[in-house]
């Protein structure tokens, strides 16, 4: 495992926290040089630095995933610096808040939708044709378990990471025979700040009731931790999974297997 990413570079959108930034650890771990895109400054020179002192070679970059501009931007920047990319992970995300369907905002749903779906699609537009230059590539795009039932009371979540879903069986099957592979991982409960701000919007006087809730529907009795998604998101992105293309891997503690 210790030195599978030697030589190859990684770049992670989300970067700056929670499963982005574990999966950072992960890879420079195992040798990658790290690109980190996330929206502010200073979490991304928090979060670079335990990557660097694991004797890895960062990069940092802000971008709004939401715009094309900015996600090529960041893309051309990490191919000038680096070389070229060779490991995506398309991550960035949140979550919304939580309302019935028929009194959800309309401005949030569409700033939900355009982080986590229009952001992994401008993501893997720009990533996926340096990659087919450099003859392939990998990427793991961020779906939840929410992309593949139903989700009360979070319906643009829902909505859009069961597009990514979709975008990511489109991408594996474009994009396969150019020797880029496109699979997606679909985690939850994570033990992650995104959670805690969805056990607040859920039950705002008392958050810990929500938490207490989904670790009881949990096979496994106990939230996941990022850095079991980032091993996960390590071996999808490795040569080790090399004949997996289009898989939806859930990491969930068996939550879907009821």
């Amino acid at each position: 495992m210790d030195g599978r990413f030697e030589g190859k570079t990684a770049l992670i959108t989300g970067g700056a926290g929670g499963i982005g930034r574990a999966t950072a650890l992960r890879l420079a771990g195992e040798g990658a040089r790290i690109v980190l895109v996330d929206l502010d400054a200073l979490d991304l020179v928090a979060a670079a630095a335990p990557v660097r002192e694991a004797g890895a070679e960062v990069l940092t970059l802000e971008a709004d995933v939401r715009d094309a501009e900015q996600v090529e931007r960041y893309v051309e920047r990490a191919t000038e610096h680096f070389g070229g990319i060779d490991a995506f992970f398309n991550n960035a995300g949140i979550e919304g808040t939580v309302h019935p369907l028929t009194e959800y905002p309309e401005e949030l749903f569409d700033r939900v939708i355009a982080i986590n779906l229009k952001g992994v699609w401008l993501g893997m537009k720009y990533v996926v044709p340096g990659m087919i230059d450099r003859g392939g590539g990998s990427i793991v795009n961020t779906s939840s378990v929410a992309g593949l039932g139903a989700t009360p009371g979070i319906v643009a979540y829902g909505a859009s990471k069961h597009g990514v879903v979709g975008m990511t069986k489109t991408a594996a099957i474009e994009f396969g025979d150019a020797g880029v592979r496109v699979n997606a991982v679909c985690p939850s409960p994570i033990n992650t700040q995104m959670m805690r701000r969805l056990e607040a919007s859920r039950t705002p006087d008392s958050p810990e009731t929500t938490r207490r809730q989904y670790e009881m529907r949990n096979p496994m009795a106990r939230y996941g931790e990022a850095e079991e998604v980032a091993a996960l998101v390590s071996f999808l992105l490795s040569d080790d999974a090399s004949y997996i293309n289009g898989a939806i891997y859930n990491i969930d503690g068996g939550g879907r297997a009821r």
